[in-house]
């Protein structure tokens, strides 16, 4: 047994070519390199620690299934694991959501949300930094962000929901996302 196997030093992108041809190095050190990230936006969208180990488990396994059709070109492999993460999410949540969220309830989330990092309990330090990144986007893109990534709204339905037009909610979704991964990258430099 070595110290630090090779797999644990690949780059991510050949971690994932590991993958798509089943060498198991490979997915052990994939799995250790992102369960961190993948279980903390599980449980920031599901707000649900079982099922939030149910969705990082199953965004794995897609991950390992799909392996042989990453493109690097199109993306980070971070990227590629943690929209993959948040779809299946997003899934469960709407499966198991009976009826569309009231805007009360969907105000206390927001609220809930960008309030003080420190009130919630057993949250991964990766939720907990994107809840400080997501207390500094300006109030507007927070709330479309918040929308579509924790209540697993559509474009549309933040568009409706803060009558704006389809066109602007996606931008303020995008740029809030960008600005908040831009600042986590900045902040661990």
């Amino acid at each position: 047994m070595t110290l630090f196997p090779r797999a644990d030093r690949a780059s991510d992108a050949d971690l994932v070519a590991g993958m798509s041809v089943n060498d198991d190095q490979a997915i052990v050190a994939f799995v250790r390199r992102f369960e961190r990230a993948v279980f903390g936006l599980a449980i920031s969208i599901t707000h649900d620690r079982g099922l939030a180990e149910d969705v990082s488990q199953e965004a794995f396994l897609r991950a390992w299934r799909a392996a042989g059709s990453y493109d690097q070109r199109r993306g980070a492999v971070i990227t590629w694991l943690l929209t993959i993460t948040r779809n299946l999410a997003i899934d469960v949540i709407r499966a198991r959501r009976v009826t569309p969220i009231e805007d009360g309830v969907l105000d206390q989330l927001i609220a809930a949300t960008r309030g003080s990092a420190t009130d919630v309990m057993g949250v991964h330090l990766e939720a907990v930094e994107a809840a400080r990144q997501l207390r500094r986007l300006p109030p507007d893109q927070a709330r479309a962000v918040i929308l579509a990534v924790i209540g697993g709204n559509t474009a549309q339905e933040v568009a409706d929901h803060e009558r704006i037009p389809l066109g602007t909610a996606k931008t303020r979704i995008r740029t809030g996302l960008l600005r908040m991964r831009l600042a986590m990258e900045v902040d661990e430099q």
